[in-house]
């Protein structure tokens, strides 16, 4: 995890699309830029730069 545990909790709630790696908000049922309703959650593994 990050320095801010506020911020992952957040970045972890986002859905990417599979197709066209869209961003989308938690519960999204298609894709809002090319309309796939192929998605996965965001990883939960945050790199941190060193």
């Amino acid at each position: 995890m990050g320095k801010f545990p506020i911020a992952d909790a957040e970045l972890a709630k986002i859905w990417i699309c599979k197709k066209c790696k869209g961003r989308n908000y938690a519960g999204a049922k298609k894709c809002r830029r090319c309309g796939s309703q192929y998605l996965r959650p965001k990883h939960k593994d945050i790199k941190v730069k060193k």
